[in-house]
């Protein structure tokens, strides 16, 4: 980025400051409580997703004026913001299932992180999940109804994606790409956010700074990070930060608050550019423009566990022509809403395999959500079982092992120097209670928590009579939920894998699709049930396209033209390329 730029941030930040330290509390008190229920919109509406990674709500649109942030400040103040969306995981890769399927990730086989990681642990091989064979991911279904679809760049599914998944996906994907007039669902993530940014030695990713030149391919970057002296510094490496309860109050745990806000910063900076190009291009109010993290924040206690500290996260939708401008939405909202939401977004009707309901467009739920779900197994080389329910304010959690601490050694997070922190104060004694639950060697088989009155979930209601109808219902709700969607809490995951390949030793193969050409007209077909077929034409003397067509129907092939097929239903390995020629 210039430095004038930086500067233009500066000023930004220097105005905003005074204004957001004293009047932030002043500022939600004047937020509207709103349901954005029929709305007027765009019959064809482009989609933008800005997805960033590892965060919880530190914003000051959501209360936190720690930084300032003008860019996401910007889009709250034109939009609705939504402060209770919960992920289904406090991980990203079964997040990210949920929401491309629309479907819970622990119903598809998507909930241990990673399904193709730490077979040497697991003594696995690498799978992806099996969801049912009618089920495909939104980005397809999108496809189907005309829309450009890209992604920008992470995919991380929990499967491979089929090819008919993206018309692009990968650093350089753009939705300028598309054809003239063509709706456009562009997917752009941020990972500056992300856990590993807190590693040491500190610094910003260099292929972060595509933002400022998105879709630019005479762009390129170097690879890795940049060294701290390089890295911009977004506020003062003294300031003094709110650290929640389960964490240290010393030196180190600051520095990586630090490091987190700066983070959070610079990717607001990355937003405000491709937000720019988006409204130099003339789409701004054309555009429905959704803001969200991938689940909750990445300090340790946060990431990976289902505390809220984990699963929430914040949301801002802006709206073509700033409708509703300014409000707040406080629905109970879960990710596996997204994908309903985006088909009824564009006047199609969500289909009954999704898990979730729509929360905007045309096919909005009729009732609230009144619940939201979530589930922890594997991560990386070690194993829990965790299950939980919340309401507007209770949270209840099943723990399926509790002879089995909370705290789980993994690798990659003890890079974060909090991390060390904690397991070096444990180690000598100097935790205080709150700090050393996390660290207990066995859990209660079930916990309650009062989230407004207790919000970082330390006091456990449990089994506090008082609480007892609440722990009923929400157990009864629990219980419902898991039959619901056929889940199987603490299931060996040897067995599951079983269960999604047929009993059999060996991944699942697509079955080669055949090709029918006559005189006039192509038509692709594939025996694996649930299958999607992609298909690229070739024609003569020209370069191969670099997407694939998702195939819908019988279709018209020139003279002198090759024709690429492969099908691929999710879960299975894709069938081999055919190749025929006209």
């Amino acid at each position: 980025m210039t430095s004038t730029v930086f500067s233009f941030f500066k000023v930004i930040a220097l105005c905003f400051v005074l204004l957001t330290v004293s009047c932030n509390n002043a500022k939600q008190k004047k937020v509207s409580d709103v349901e954005i229920k029929g709305i007027d919109l765009p019959e064809r509406p482009n989609i933008l997703w800005l997805v960033t990674e590892d965060m919880s709500a530190y914003l000051p649109s959501f209360g936190d004026s720690t930084i300032v942030t003008p860019n996401l400040s910007r889009l709250a103040k034109e939009g609705v913001i939504y402060p209770n969306l919960y992920s289904t995981s406090g991980v990203c890769a079964p997040s990210r299932a949920a929401i491309t399927t629309g479907m819970y990730p622990s119903s598809i086989g998507a909930n241990h992180m990673r399904t193709t990681s730490f077979t040497e642990v697991t003594g696995l091989p690498a799978y992806g999940a099996v969801p049912p064979p009618e089920v495909k991911m939104i980005s397809e279904l999108l496809r189907k109804e005309g829309y450009y679809c890209t992604n920008n760049y992470k995919t991380d599914y929990q499967f491979k994606h089929p090819v008919t998944a993206w018309d692009e996906s990968g650093p350089y994907a753009h939705w300028r790409n598309r054809s003239n007039n063509q709706p456009f669902f562009s997917v752009v993530n941020f990972t500056e956010t992300h856990e590993s940014g807190l590693f040491e030695p500190y610094g910003h990713r260099y292929i972060e700074q595509r933002h400022y030149r998105l879709g630019d391919r005479s762009f390129k970057w170097k690879e890795g990070r940049m060294s701290e002296e390089e890295t911009p510094k977004h506020l003062k490496k003294d300031t003094k930060f709110n650290i929640p309860p389960y964490l240290p109050k010393t030196e180190v745990v600051q520095r990586d608050m630090w490091k987190m806000y700066n983070n959070i910063a610079e990717m607001d900076s990355q937003v405000g550019a491709v937000l720019k190009q988006l409204e130099d291009d003339g789409l701004l109010e054309n555009t429905i423009i959704f803001f969200y993290g991938d689940h909750g924040g990445p300090m340790p206690r946060q990431k990976r566990l289902i505390y809220d500290s984990g699963l929430k996260t914040p949301m801002i939708v802006r709206f073509p022509n700033q409708i509703n401008a300014g409000t707040k939405d406080d629905r109970l909202l879960s990710f596996v809403d997204f994908a309903p939401t985006l088909l009824s977004l564009i006047k199609t009707e969500p289909h009954d395999y999704m898990q979730g309901q729509a929360f905007l467009g045309e096919y909005s739920a009729k009732n609230k959500r009144e619940y939201i779900y979530a589930a922890a197994d594997r991560f990386d080389g070690f194993t829990d079982a965790i299950r939980a329910v919340r309401n507007n304010r209770f949270k209840y959690i099943r723990n399926y092992r509790p002879e089995q601490g909370y705290y789980l050694p993994i690798d990659y997070r003890e890079n974060i120097p909090t991390m060390q922190e904690l397991l070096n104060l444990r180690d000598a004694g100097e935790l205080d209670s709150v700090q050393s639950l996390w660290f207990g060697n066995k859990k209660p088989m079930e916990e309650l928590y009062d989230c407004k009155v207790d919000p970082h979930e330390i006091n456990n209601l449990a089994e506090n009579p008082e609480y007892a109808e609440i722990l009923n219902e929400l157990s009864n709700e629990l219980d419902n939920w898991i039959n619901n969607i056929g889940d199987q809490p603490n299931l060996p995951e040897s067995e599951l894998l079983k269960q999604l390949w047929n009993g059999k030793n060996v991944q699942p193969i697509t079955l080669v699709p055949t090709v029918d050409i006559n005189e006039s007209s192509v038509s692709i077909a594939c025996n694996t049930e649930g299958a999607s077929i992609g298909y690229k034409i070739i024609k003569s003397n020209k370069k191969e396209p670099v997407e694939w067509q998702v195939y819908t129907g019988p279709f018209e092939l020139q003279d002198n033209s090759t024709l690429k097929v492969q099908a691929h239903r999710i879960g299975f390995k894709q069938s081999d390329i055919v190749v025929v020629n006209k």
